[in-house]
């Protein structure tokens, strides 16, 4: 793995090195064989729907969705899926949505309003959107976030992202029958992001006690989770059948998918294989996209100075935070510098070889959050660019 590595740098080194950097670059070679291996991971007991967040670009969405075992679009905002149901005919909007302005525009479109499923999670939600839109307009489809976290102690302990309210099954078929007394609403499916799961790699350098630890949560997470969501969907469904059931995440895909009730995984950052997935031991995706840097000086001969670098990932704040150095081989970034809004000095071995001008490959530690900092994709098969790609940013559209 790593000799194909280090060839296949080399390729993407040759393919672009004419162009000035900052420039990003998907090699779709990874990118495509990331997308079977998803599906593969699945088992063929479930489709994936594609976490747009996690591309951010038109061109890609259309291009993974052709893959057998694709089907539909999760999506972040409501203008989002407004775009992108110009082309798509099934896309769910992963968190519940205040923007009232285009939930007046979905209550006008009755082809958008067949084709977007707003996610909800409480009674309020619904009594917003009545407010915003009025009951003039067409059935609109809705899906209910049940949480996913695990809960201790009588709930005391919290393990996981705090999404929504509704944990229990309880809570869940109130949550139906609340929406099925609404006039003007589709019940449409159920999804839950069991994010101490899918989104914790559980081969993470360090302590081995606290590895150990992370092991033995996500274990019993999901064995928590996977009876308490078999017996909410069963809940939900004495008030309504359900089109789906989404669940899951790129770092929980076999697990998931082999849980009964489940008809879909929701994914997508594994497409790009970005930083913070380089430590999972069921699975490691291919490296498929970075952004460049030039060296713009050499304070001494064992420093080369990169200009910029500091795209630094959301969430809290440490070192997996930071952008991951992968070309060329054995750069390290300094310990007191780190990576910098304009400057990123580095060292190892390969510094000493750098000269003004070179360039210098970085991968973000998230996938979807490089395409907020670039316009464009330049898109790499074999040897080659075959093309260009638009971001989100590029298309002119604020989504996130």
């Amino acid at each position: 793995m790593a000799g194909f590595s280090e060839v296949r740098m080399a390729q993407l080194e040759r393919a672009t090195q004419h162009l000035d950097p900052p420039f990003a670059v998907v090699d779709l070679d990874a990118f495509d064989a990331n997308a079977g291996d998803l599906i593969h991971r699945t088992g063929g007991s479930a489709t994936i729907r594609l976490a747009s967040k996690s591309v951010r670009s038109r061109h890609l969405i259309q291009r993974v969705l052709q893959h057998q075992g694709y089907r539909g679009i999760l999506a972040f905002t409501l203008p989002e899926a407004l775009w992108l149901a110009e082309d798509h005919e099934d896309v769910v909007i992963g968190y519940p949505t205040a923007d009232r302005t285009a939930l007046q525009q979905l209550a006008k479109d009755e082809r958008a309003a067949s084709r977007i499923t707003l996610m909800i999670d409480s009674v309020a939600q619904l009594d917003f959107i009545d407010e915003a839109v009025g009951a003039t307009r067409p059935p609109l489809r809705l899906c209910i976030d049940l949480d996913a976290s695990l809960e201790l102690a009588d709930g005391r302990i919290h393990l996981g992202p705090y999404r929504s309210p509704v944990h229990t099954p309880h809570q869940a078929a109130t949550l139906a029958r609340a929406i099925q007394s609404h006039q003007g609403f589709h019940l449409a499916g159920v999804m839950s992001y069991e994010g101490q799961i899918a989104g914790m790699g559980d081969n993470q350098p360090g302590s081995p006690l606290k590895r150990a630890a992370l092991r033995a949560m996500q274990r019993l997470s999901a064995r928590e989770l996977a009876d308490r969501r078999a017996a909410a969907i069963a809940a939900v469904q004495t008030v309504a059948p359900l089109e789906f059931v989404n669940g899951g995440g790129t770092g929980s895909v076999e697990q998931t998918s082999a849980e009964h009730v489940i008809t879909e995984i929701g994914a997508g950052s594994g497409l790009y294989g970005p930083g913070l997935f380089d430590f999972y031991r069921r699975f490691r995706p291919r490296p498929a996209a970075y952004f460049v840097m030039s060296v713009v000086r050499r304070p001494t001969d064992k420093i080369a100075t990169v200009l910029g670098g500091g795209w630094v990932a959301s969430g809290p704040p440490g070192r997996d935070r930071l952008p991951t150095l992968s070309w060329p081989r054995g750069l390290r970034m300094n310990p007191l510098e780190g990576a910098g809004e304009v400057q990123t000095p580095v060292l190892g071995p390969a510094a000493h070889g750098l000269r003004l001008g070179d360039h210098v490959w970085f991968r973000h530690a998230k996938a979807g959050e490089l395409c907020e900092r670039v316009n464009t994709l330049h898109l790499v098969s074999g040897s080659e660019i075959v093309g260009q790609a638009p971001t989100y940013r590029g298309e002119g559209h604020a989504f996130l």
